[in-house]
């Protein structure tokens, strides 16, 4: 009763207490209702409240049921949302039930437009008109959302009075406007990415234009929700603008995004590339899901991933397809610490990239061999490749690929002992992740600044960027990073001389590797527990070094061999 008299007050004279009342009833109490009610209501102030209660009752039957809820308040909801709608212009009422076939609840100003293919400034006047009768709400300049309940009656409302062929022309109207604007955000992305070949979009289109790399990103980060709704959309109807729907923004996705929501519709996206018959959309999109999986620490399905991609591409004939793939299965076996595996993949993809005159990756594939050569510990190979990667990716003007081998040098300074010149790269590599806006890389180059930082005594310093890594990877769902930052602190915390609260975090990284099945940093996070408590409990030291010992025997390269001996050492001074 309050909030009804709290709109209508200053437009009717004071109604009376019973017909508010029924008023009440009819809307089911519920706030929406009662709130688009109480405006009619204002809005026709010399209007008898007993014939806007007919009023009410006589649209009762316009729409026969929501999906959920209880059938008398959906029927009180129905009568008001039909009563509103039935006030609109005929093309107010056309724009909102067309929107009701948009991907998500929230769009902006132009997708609305390409929906309705209807001039921007039109669409503008059309959208205030639905805000103003409380149909829509405005979340901020040119930019709108649904309530649930409402956007289910504009899909109703859609289906019952627009044509089939009408309604299929809107919807590919409105998923061309998110598959052309990603394409354009991908220019500046990800732009050593390929593009999809797409069919031109109709004259009443408007993709989004970026003037520059924020522009773009800001974009796909408002979109971010949208495209990925818009793959479900056109899965099954429209397969082959779901699977580039998927390859195109998963280009233009931005680093903020959780991997795990794009995982679920690739796979959406796969099946109707297979449905298509298209072999090389199947080989590229289990490329996307190969290294989605990798960043959520799914390992094995990674590797299946890839080397289903790399048949496809051997057997349609795609030497750049394959090197691609070979440079990402090498990157599995580097993770999974399979290292020699990884060089071996590493070393077939540079010729085939050199062949195709690809220089970009030719320095990319340098990179990853240079961490290679670092894991096992072969710090003169490791160092050569680097050198070599980062001219080549400072020649091409490749940022993201600087950044990324300023990681690995900043390891290789930091093991010979030139901590301040570790900082430096390593500082250097994060200010690059800062300006690309990439948390991804943020969050993993911070864990090369936290190791740096401590190392030169910098611990609280140190202990920012291990948190601040931790978080970042805790929200992108990469839990083995995580552990590694957990590690940092830990490492951080017993050179401060605090063992409880070094063990504490060499715990919860050891718990995390094991859950994980990553022998090699479980030894590595064991060792670092031992450290922290062998002062105060020197026989569950011995009891942590002997299980590493157990797990790092299966390793025979130099960086294993030398903890190996180091941890025997320790051991014998117990």
């Amino acid at each position: 009763m309050a909030l009804l008299r709290a709109v209508t007050a200053g437009y009717r004279a004071e109604d009376d207490l019973t017909r508010l009342t029924e008023l009440a009833d009819l809307c089911a109490r519920l706030p929406l209702a009662l709130r688009i009610a109480a405006e009619r209501a204002a809005s026709q102030p010399h209007l008898r409240l007993d014939d806007l209660i007919a009023d009410l009752r006589d649209e009762s039957a316009l729409w026969d049921a929501l999906s959920t809820g209880d059938d008398e308040e959906a029927e009180a909801v129905r009568t008001v949302f039909a009563w509103s709608y039935r006030a609109l212009s005929e093309q107010g009422a056309r724009l909102f039930r067309l929107l009701g076939l948009h991907p998500g609840p929230e769009f902006g100003l132009q997708a609305a437009a390409a929906l309705a293919a209807t001039p921007v400034p039109r669409t503008r006047q059309l959208l205030a008109s639905l805000v103003n009768a409380h149909l829509l709400e405005q979340m901020g300049p040119d930019r709108y959302q649904f309530h649930d309940l409402l956007r289910a009656y504009a899909t109703d409302q859609a289906q019952r009075e627009e044509p089939a062929g009408e309604r299929e022309a809107a919807l590919r109207r409105v998923l061309d406007w998110y598959l052309h604007g990603a394409d354009a955000a991908q220019s500046w992305i990800s732009p050593d990415e390929q593009h999809e070949t797409l069919t031109p979009h109709a004259d009443e289109v408007h993709p989004s234009a970026f003037a520059d790399y924020d522009s773009a990103v800001d974009w796909a980060e408002r979109e971010h929700t949208n495209l990925l709704r818009a793959v479900r959309v056109a899965a099954g109807t429209d397969d082959r603008r779901a699977w580039q729907l998927a390859v195109v923004f998963w280009n233009a996705r931005p680093s903020s995004a959780p991997v795990i929501e794009w995982l679920a519709v690739g796979d959406i996206a796969l099946a109707a590339a297979r449905r298509s018959g298209d072999r090389r959309a199947e080989a590229q999109l289990l490329t996307h899901l190969g290294r989605d999986n990798v960043r959520v620490d799914r390992l094995s399905a990674a590797l299946d991933c890839h080397r289903r991609a790399l048949e496809i591409r051997q057997e349609t004939d795609d030497p750049v397809g394959a090197a691609t793939s070979l440079n990402l299965l090498g990157l599995v076996h580097l993770r999974r610490r399979r290292l020699s595996a990884a060089a071996d993949h590493f070393a077939q993809a540079i010729p085939l990239f050199h062949a195709a005159d690809l220089a970009p990756w030719v320095a990319i594939v340098l990179s990853n061999l240079a961490s290679a050569h670092y894991s096992a510990g072969r710090a003169a190979q490791a160092s050569a490749a680097a050198q070599e990667a980062l001219a080549a990716h400072r020649a091409l003007d490749n940022p993201r690929g600087e950044g990324n081998i300023l990681r690995v040098v900043s390891c290789l300074q930091l093991e010979e002992g030139s901590a301040e010149e570790a900082l430096n790269s390593a500082q250097q590599a994060l200010d690059i992740a800062l300006a690309l806006r990439d948390d991804r890389l943020e969050g993993f180059w911070l864990i090369a600044l936290g190791d740096a930082q401590r190392s030169l005594g910098k611990h609280d310093d140190a202990l920012t960027s291990y948190q601040r890594s931790a978080a970042l990877h805790r929200r992108l769902g990469n839990r083995s990073r995580e552990a590694l930052a957990w590690y940092g602190a830990g490492q951080t915390y017993q050179a401060l001389d605090r063992g409880p609260e070094a063990a504490q975090f060499h715990q919860r990284a050891v718990a995390a590797h094991r859950e994980l099945g990553d022998a090699w940093y479980e030894a590595v996070a064991l060792d670092g527990l031992a450290g922290a408590v062998v002062a105060d409990d020197p026989g569950a030291a011995a009891g942590h070094w002997a299980a590493a010992l157990e797990l790092v025997s299966g390793y025979d390269d130099p960086r294993a061999v030398a903890t190996r001996e180091r941890v025997e050492a320790a051991l014998g001074r117990i």
